[in-house]
């Protein structure tokens, strides 16, 4: 396949997976909403970090580096899913509190982390890119086009979700949303959760 064929396969693939919603979805729909638009595009440029490792571990063999362990992609696997029941259960806890007024403080540091880690400790993203790059790129493909189909996986990502912020973070979107805060905090906790834990429960049967 020439390398334009491979960059549209891999866009083409790329491109499904992110716009199915997910966690990187709903904490991006979640801090647009209920925080800010600042602290949406922080998030998307933390998810664009995400995207980036990924991209390069794909690249770059993580296929066969868990074909070769697998111990430790279900290792990996497992705290991955783990973080995000975590990251759903507080969210569902405080869905039940009174929502504190959102000073701005620290805004973009914990909106960054939140982002970065929810895209880092989706277990799937490493099969994902390890499966298509598998699927599409040879073995012995040039590390420029590697280069180029990263980047346009980090575009794509982030051109994605900062739509996502932008449109959630509207006014009257956001206000609607406001309204029913706790709702909006309580679908995205069952969305972590139940992701995470159908994960779990898949490595248990």
């Amino acid at each position: 396949m020439p390398p334009q064929g491979m960059l549209m396969s891999v866009a083409a693939m790329w491109l499904v997976a992110v716009v199915i919603p997910g966690p990187n979805f709903f904490v991006v729909a979640r801090m647009a909403a209920l925080r800010s638009r600042r602290a949406a595009l922080v998030t998307v440029a933390a998810l664009g970090v995400g995207s980036t490792f990924w991209g390069l571990a794909g690249f770059f063999g993580v296929h066969a580096l868990f074909a070769v362990a697998p111990a430790l992609y279900a290792g990996l696997r497992l705290i991955g899913a783990l973080y995000l029941v975590y990251v759903g259960l507080r969210i569902l806890r405080g869905s039940f509190r009174p929502r504190a007024e959102d000073t701005g403080g620290n805004e973009a540091g914990g909106a960054f982390r939140v982002g970065l880690m929810t895209s880092l400790s989706n277990p799937k993203s490493a099969m994902l890119v390890g499966s298509l790059f598998t699927a599409v790129m040879p073995p012995d493909a040039p590390v420029s086009v590697g280069l180029a189909t990263v980047a346009e996986m980090v575009a794509i990502s982030v051109g994605w979700y900062a739509t996502v912020a932008c449109v959630l973070s509207a006014q009257p979107v956001a206000a609607l949303f406001r309204r029913t805060a706790a709702w909006v905090d309580r679908g995205a906790g069952v969305v972590f959760v139940g992701f995470g834990g159908r994960i779990v429960a898949g490595m248990l049967v």
